[in-house]
């Protein structure tokens, strides 16, 4: 055999494709510059709503804290979690009463300060404060009671802290499958908003009319 006869073979080396590196790099670039469609944003209306839920939530921060606590626990007890009876309605209704009931008196409760820089609660009466737990009957080192005594506004915002209870316990799930478990369609309308203009009135009056008490849990000012 000649040497002629036997060339090497040409070795061919794999290379990755060009083409298709490309074509993987152009649709990667595609997507990522192919805009995603926005958001629709809230309609006037929906936001509106939402402010106004939002306002009514807050307002639950003018309830009494003890009175909102009770009838966060109670309730879904009373109400067998939604699954009212002939015994658990009536029982539920009367634990709403009681707790509008505190929330109306404790819109009369205030706090007074003493010479000593002791802090007393009492209740506000016709002509002054009745205090729960001051241990001078004489009343000696405490400022003029008489200013203490009830107001117009007392009486406003103790109607308007009913009301909040009445938004409150109206927005809560079980109450209202205790008392509506199928409501009609126009008693639903009602039920979806009455709790807002409930909430939406009581908060421009609650700004109309404030108050400078300072009942049972609340903070104490300096001006106190």
């Amino acid at each position: 055999m000649s040497e002629t006869s036997l060339r090497p073979r040409a070795v061919v080396s794999k290379q990755p494709s060009q083409s298709s590196e490309a074509l993987t790099t152009s649709s990667t670039n595609q997507e990522a510059e192919t805009p995603k469609s926005p958001s629709r944003p809230p309609t006037l209306s929906q936001r509106a709503i939402s402010q106004t839920l939002t306002s009514t939530a807050n307002l639950a921060n003018l309830l009494p804290t003890g009175t909102l606590i009770a009838f966060q626990l109670l309730m879904p007890i009373f109400t067998n979690n939604g699954s009212c009876d002939s015994a658990t309605r009536p029982m539920t209704l009367i634990l709403l009463f009681l707790l509008a009931l505190s929330c109306f008196l404790a819109s009369f409760t205030d706090i007074v300060k003493s010479s000593d820089g002791q802090v007393y609660y009492g209740f506000a009466t016709f002509k002054g404060m009745f205090l729960f737990d001051y241990p001078d009957a004489t009343g000696s080192g405490l400022p003029d009671l008489s200013k203490y005594r009830i107001k117009f506004i007392d009486g406003v915002h103790a109607v308007l802290s009913v009301f909040v209870f009445g938004a409150v316990a109206l927005r809560d799930k079980n109450v209202l499958n205790c008392f509506y478990p199928t409501p009609k369609q126009e008693t639903q309308e009602v039920l979806n908003i009455a709790p807002v203009g409930i909430g939406l009135t009581c908060s421009l009056l609650f700004v109309v009319f404030p108050t400078r008490r300072h009942g049972i849990g609340y903070p104490v000012t300096p001006g106190k």
